[in-house]
């Protein structure tokens, strides 16, 4: 396999030691193991193994280092990933499928975060209809019409909604 001529570890060995200095005090424990662990993937700090030609006319060396095996590792996981993305197409079904995305005002958030099979149930939110292109008024009091660009989610200070992402 060719290697990418830049990859994520790369670019936070690079610039990582800087960037974790700028953002001391507000990074995880856990993220700044993330980080090391993609920085260290597939280098000499892990080990690794060495397979020599036993041809003495060749004798060609391989050094292939060990992975990280860090869950976020774009390197580690990307075998997995384009596994999990083929089971879940596979799982499709030949029809069309609309994205539609929601915002419920701020007096909602707590009902429809106690019963959320109710509230977040595609079939609650679309009942049939098709999707509109324009909304003339909010559905819901308080709730903006799409594309309004006055979603209590926009708001600055704001606490934001769950956003509700429904097939149908």
């Amino acid at each position: 396999m060719v290697r990418p001529v830049l990859e994520l570890a790369d670019i936070l060995r690079e610039h990582g030691p800087a960037w974790r200095e700028a953002n001391r005090g507000h990074v995880s424990l856990d993220q700044l193991k993330v980080m090391s662990a993609i920085e260290r993937c597939r280098t000499a700090a892990l080990g690794g193994h060495v397979a020599r030609c036993e041809n003495p006319a060749c004798g060609h060396t391989h050094i292939a280092y060990n992975s990280c095996a860090n869950r976020h590792c774009p390197k580690c996981q990307a075998a997995a990933s384009r596994r999990w993305l083929a089971d879940r197409e596979a799982e499709l079904l030949p029809v069309p499928y609309f994205h539609v995305v929601y915002t419920l005002p701020g007096k909602l958030r707590d009902i429809a975060w106690q019963n959320k099979r109710v509230v977040y149930d595609p079939r609650t939110a679309i009942r049939g209809r098709r999707p509109r292109r324009r909304s003339p008024s909010p559905p819901i009091p308080g709730a903006s019409a799409p594309g309004s660009g006055s979603s209590p989610c926009c708001t600055p200070g704001a606490r934001p909604s769950p956003i509700i992402r429904t097939c149908t």
